[in-house]
């Protein structure tokens, strides 16, 4: 039976610093009916983003804010139960962009909705290490930081679903030395243990630029950043002449009500000539297939290893999103719906 009803969660008002949730509402909506070249697709699962604390801000950006009173979006993968798409049949597993709702009406062309191979690896994988933060990872290291062979790497946020693939890519491309940082002895031991980093400190166990010294003593070439702030400046003190910087993400600050000082030291950047980069991971779309093939041979390898902090339910996405926004996610955040 095709359902008539839905619930999705809607933005009531713009968050000034931490998200509260007097600011978000669960509703249920009727479900349109399909017109022609269009699917609805029962998610089950729902990514959670930090890209998604931005778009709660009215300001002008590579994605246009959240319209209050009106559904939040994000990652989704479910399955087709009724389709009016050429091309998509029932059953199929698709990967779209109108995730926050149990069931989504999706344009069957032009709205990024692509078919996914469950027997490759699982439907959630799409949404991490074989979605947007996996291809973030391939393609930021690769094609942003221009990482060679030989070349030491330094990654921030490094146990979370972007992080703890850079350093895995990089060491698997050839790296001489991967560190990275992390938020608990957990994350840490998690980092050196089962990623492969050669090293990996917490960063709130001292300065940061103190332990990246020690972490890497002969400097680095290339920092991944996630989350700016202080990892940042200490970063640009550790980067050799002509390193280069990825500009991923900036968690650190995304709460913040008051502006950050840090990095204090970017005047380094002119005499070391340094290259920092920001990038979207959407400008790298085009290499999609070419990411599958070398990220999903290293899955079935085994080569490549990948960690899902799974919430259950959507009543709970609130709750998965202020977690991962707090460190509290190791891994991909996702939220499962029944099926």
């Amino acid at each position: 039976m095709i359902p008539t009803t839905s619930r999705e969660w809607h933005i009531l008002a713009r968050p000034k610093g931490w998200p509260k949730e007097e600011d978000f509402a669960l509703r249920e909506v009727e479900i349109p009916e399909l017109a022609d070249g269009q699917m609805l697709i029962r998610n089950l699962f729902l990514s959670v983003d930090p890209a998604m604390r931005g778009r709660m801000n009215d300001v002008k950006s590579y994605t246009p804010p959240f319209k209050l009173n009106q559904v939040m979006e994000g990652g989704a993968v479910g399955r087709v139960v009724a389709s009016k798409a050429a091309g998509f049949e029932v059953g199929d597993a698709v990967q779209h962009w109108l995730g926050w709702r149990e069931y989504s009406v999706v344009e069957g062309k032009g709205a990024g909705a692509v078919k996914v191979d469950p027997d490759l690896a699982p439907l959630s994988a799409y949404l991490g290490v074989l979605g947007m933060p996996g291809m973030t990872a391939w393609a930021g290291l690769l094609d942003v930081a221009s990482f060679q062979p030989g070349e030491a790497v330094f990654v921030s946020g490094a146990a979370g679903a972007v992080g703890s693939q850079v350093g895995q890519i990089a060491r698997l491309k050839g790296a001489s030395r991967v560190v990275g940082s992390a938020g608990s002895a957990d994350k840490v031991a998690l980092l050196v243990d089962e990623y492969g980093f050669d090293a990996a400190f917490n960063y709130k166990d001292g300065p940061i630029a103190e332990q990246l010294a020690k972490a890497a003593p002969d400097g680095i070439d290339v920092y991944f950043d996630n989350v700016g702030g202080e990892h940042l400046e200490a970063a640009i003190g550790a980067l050799h002449t002509h390193g280069r910087v990825a500009m991923c993400g900036a968690i650190a600050q995304y709460n913040a009500t008051e502006p950050t000082p840090a990095p204090r030291n970017l005047a380094l950047s002119i005499g070391k000539r340094l290259r920092l980069q920001g990038f979207i991971v959407i400008d790298h779309f085009g290499r999609r297939e070419e990411f599958l093939a070398e990220v999903g041979g290293w899955l079935r390898e085994g080569r490549l290893k990948y960690r899902e902090t799974v919430v259950e339910g959507i009543e709970n996405n609130l709750d998965a999103l202020l977690g991962m926004l707090r460190g509290a996610n190791t891994g991909k955040m996702v939220v499962a719906l029944p099926e």
